[in-house]
């Protein structure tokens, strides 16, 4: 029977991946901080951790590239126009997506209440300033029930009532003269009866905008483009995620009509719902400098390092006995190699929460995700060969629980 020795001793050998597969992706070298002479998050106290678990706000989202970090450190340096910027910017991003136009928000929260503020007030200034006030403005947005969360807040702002719907049956009934926006999350769209592209045909047929928030939804790169020539009006995606731009950032892509009108809630206007929606020159360089670099990387190379590392930490899990680990690929948002682990408690004597706890506060600390049922386990954040760090971690902790 293998041993608690054997296994670390084995685990000591593997390959580190980022030496295999290269260092040429922006994920991995080019990602690494510049070195300074002050430890700042020391200073203050703040633990850094390896980051296991994926691009969740609460962990800060994704490491910007160098090229990224030197486009902010770039505007720095000069003055610009914000508006003009951010119609030069806008412009370049519409094409290199391959839609009407685009602009930078402040993540993708921001995109969505951009979006709803544009929808209701158009191009009419006048309108502009009294919202949340909706006299005389269209007032429901309407949106499946499976696809209720808490970012759908971000529609709330502008004083829209939500109207939830489950059957294409109830979606029309439910569209009358108040209807402002149909409003759909991709993430959830095999949870709700109503598919993206039947949303879509449903919308045009009775001339009502639709929204798709993709925020979670790169990789794969072609979803850039793929909801805006599916026929949604405006779609969004997170800057801070996949596409590893400033965390602050967002992109708010669709019909030119409607993102000029939603620029005309954002900074520098001021009597407006958005005004504290700042997204500054930095951010909005380095926003299009990190679309740029997504565009162009290796995507299937980095895919297969994804790969590898995920099932080098499977391996390692799966030598202490009583361990299932599960690798999969989520169908829509944080459609990335993923790891799910799970154990027979009664031979390894640790919950998945005490496993989290440990890898958390452990040295290195390690972030991983799940519930009470399986540790979840990402690489696409990890710096090239911490994987191998994550792996000896989890087998260490799993061996010195086993009864």
């Amino acid at each position: 029977m293998i041993t608690r020795r054997d296994i670390l001793k084995n685990l000591s050998t593997l390959p580190l991946l980022g030496g295999l597969f290269g260092t040429g992706l922006v994920t991995g070298a080019s990602a690494m901080p510049t070195l300074t002479s002050r430890n700042y998050f020391k200073e203050l106290g703040v633990r850094t951790f390896i980051n296991a678990a994926g691009t969740y706000t609460s962990m800060t989202g994704s490491l910007m590239p160098a090229e990224v970090s030197d486009a902010i450190k770039y505007a720095t340096g000069d003055y610009v126009n914000l508006d003009e910027l951010q119609d030069r910017v806008g412009e370049r991003i519409a094409e290199l997506v391959q839609c009407e136009y685009a602009t930078v928000t402040t993540g993708a929260a921001s995109a969505i209440t951009f979006g709803i503020a544009g929808v209701l007030t158009g191009l009419d200034e006048s309108k502009v300033a009294q919202i949340p006030n909706l006299t005389g403005l269209k007032s429901e947005v309407i949106m499946q029930k499976s696809h209720e969360i808490g970012y759908a807040h971000a529609l709330k702002n502008c004083g829209v009532k939500i109207v939830f719907v489950e059957t294409r049956k109830e979606l029309e009934r439910a569209i009358n003269d108040q209807t402002a926006l149909l409003w759909f999350l991709n993430a959830h769209n095999f949870k709700g009866q109503i598919r993206d592209e039947e949303w879509v045909e449903v919308g045009r047929k009775h001339g009502i905008p639709t929204f798709n928030d993709c925020a979670a939804d790169v990789p794969p790169v072609e979803n850039l483009w793929k909801y805006t020539k599916m026929g949604f009006d405006l779609v969004c995606f997170s800057g801070g995620k996949g596409i590893r731009g400033p965390q602050s950032a967002g992109l708010l892509l669709g019909k030119r009509d409607l993102i000029k009108a939603a620029r005309l809630h954002a900074p520098p206007r001021g009597n407006t719902v958005g005004r504290g929606m700042k997204v500054n020159k930095e951010e909005i360089l380095g926003m299009l400098v990190a679309l740029e670099l997504y565009l162009n990387k290796d995507h299937e190379k980095e895919w297969k390092l994804w790969e590898a590392q995920i099932k080098l930490i499977h391996d390692a899990a799966i030598a202490v006995k009583g361990v299932e680990p599960t690798i999969h690929v989520p169908e829509v948002a944080n459609h990335v190699p993923s790891l799910k682990l799970r154990w027979d408690q009664k031979a390894i004597k640790i919950t998945p929460d005490g496993l989290r706890e440990q890898l958390r506060t452990g040295h290195p600390s390690i972030e991983t995700v799940g519930d009470k049922e399986y540790v979840g386990i990402t690489t696409w954040m990890l710096q090239p060969g911490q994987e191998r760090t994550v792996a000896k971690r989890i087998q260490e902790i799993l061996v010195e629980a086993t009864g």
